[in-house]
C-alpha cells in the first residue's frame, strides 16, 4: 500500500456522497496531480475545469438532495448561495469549496486554455495554481464528508499533500522503481515516499529496491544518521521519511519522480 489510493477515497466518500460522481472526481483529480509532475502544464487548466464541474454536482446534491449528474456548474453554484432554501451543509462550508472551484471554473476560458490563443500558452505556473486550488477543494471534500473515523481522514490528507510518483509502479503484489539511473540511498528516499505515512519494513525495502541487501542497509543506515536525520525508525521497525526526508524529495529529487 502506498500513497493513499483512488479506491480508497471513493470508500469513504461514498456514501455520502453519490459514488459515480465520487469516482470522475477522484479520477480528475488524480490525472491533474499526475499530468503536473510529468510537466504536462496545459491539463491542468483544462482538467480543473472538469473537476470543478464535478465538484459542483456533488455539492449540490448533498446540500438539495437532489441527483443531477448533468447540471450546470453556474446552475449548482446559483443553489448553493440561495439563501432561501434549506441547506444541508453549512453554507459558509459550500459557499467556500465553490468559491475556489468557481475560480477554477473560470481560470481555462478567461486564460484561453480552452481556445487556441496566438497569446496564450500554458505554463507552469498558471498549472500550479491550479493544482494547489483543485488540492483545496479536494482536501475540503475530504474534511466535510469522510465516512469514518477522522483521524485517518487526517492522514488521508496529509498523504494528498505529497508528490505522486510515477516512477514506481505496482504489479499486482509486485512494486517496482522503474528507473535505473537511482542510487541505492536515492531508490530508498523514492521508495519511502511512496510509501506515505505507513512506511516499509526492512524486508519490504530490500525487496522493491533495485540494488543489493548491503546497499539497503547502507541507505537506511545513512538517512536515520544523526547527519541526515531524513527517515526514522519507527516503533513497529517500520522505516519512514521525516520532513527533512520529504524536503529533500521535492527540492532534489523531483526530477527523478517521473519515469524516464
Amino acid at each position: 500500500m502506498g500513497l493513499i489510493e483512488n479506491q480508497t477515497l471513493t470508500e469513504k466518500l461514498s456514501p455520502p456522497l453519490d459514488r459515480f460522481l465520487v469516482e470522475q472526481l477522484v479520477a480528475e483529480f488524480a490525472s491533474i496531480e499526475r499530468r503536473y509532475i510529468l510537466r504536462d502544464w496545459e491539463p491542468a487548466e483544462l482538467d480543473g475545469g472538469q473537476f470543478a464541474e464535478i465538484l459542483g454536482r456533488l455539492l449540490y446534491h448533498a446540500d438539495s438532495g437532489n441527483l443531477d449528474r448533468e447540471r450546470d456548474f453556474g446552475d449548482c453554484k446559483k443553489y448553493i448561495e440561495n439563501e432561501h432554501v434549506a441547506h444541508r451543509i453549512v453554507p459558509q462550508d459550500a459557499k467556500m469549496v465553490f468559491a475556489v472551484a468557481a475560480v477554477v471554473h473560470k481560470f481555462r476560458s478567461k486564460r484561453g486554455a480552452v481556445h487556441v490563443s496566438p497569446t496564450y500558452k500554458a505554463n507552469q505556473m498558471d498549472s500550479r495554481y491550479m493544482v494547489e486550488a483543485v488540492r483545496w477543494a479536494m482536501m475540503e471534500t475530504l474534511r466535510l464528508f469522510w465516512s469514518g473515523d477522522r483521524d485517518a481522514a487526517a492522514a488521508a490528507i496529509r498523504e494528498l499533500l505529497q508528490f505522486d510518483v510515477p516512477a514506481i509502479g505496482r504489479f499486482k503484489d509486485a512494486i517496482l522503481v522503474q528507473r535505473t539511473d537511482l542510487r541505492p540511498e536515492e531508490e530508498i528516499l523514492i521508495l519511502l515516499h511512496y510509501a506515505g505515512e505507513n512506511g516499509f519494513d526492512r524486508a519490504e525495502l530490500g525487496r522493491y529496491a533495485g540494488c543489493s541487501p548491503s546497499s539497503v542497509t547502507r541507505s537506511i543506515d545513512a538517512l536515520c544518521s544523526s547527519t541526515k536525520r531524513e527517515v526514522v525508525e519507527l516503533q513497529d521497525a517500520r522505516f519512514r521519511l521525516t520532513d527533512l526526508g520529504h524536503k529533500r524529495v521535492r527540492e532534489q529529487l523531483s526530477d527523478k519522480l517521473v519515469l524516464q
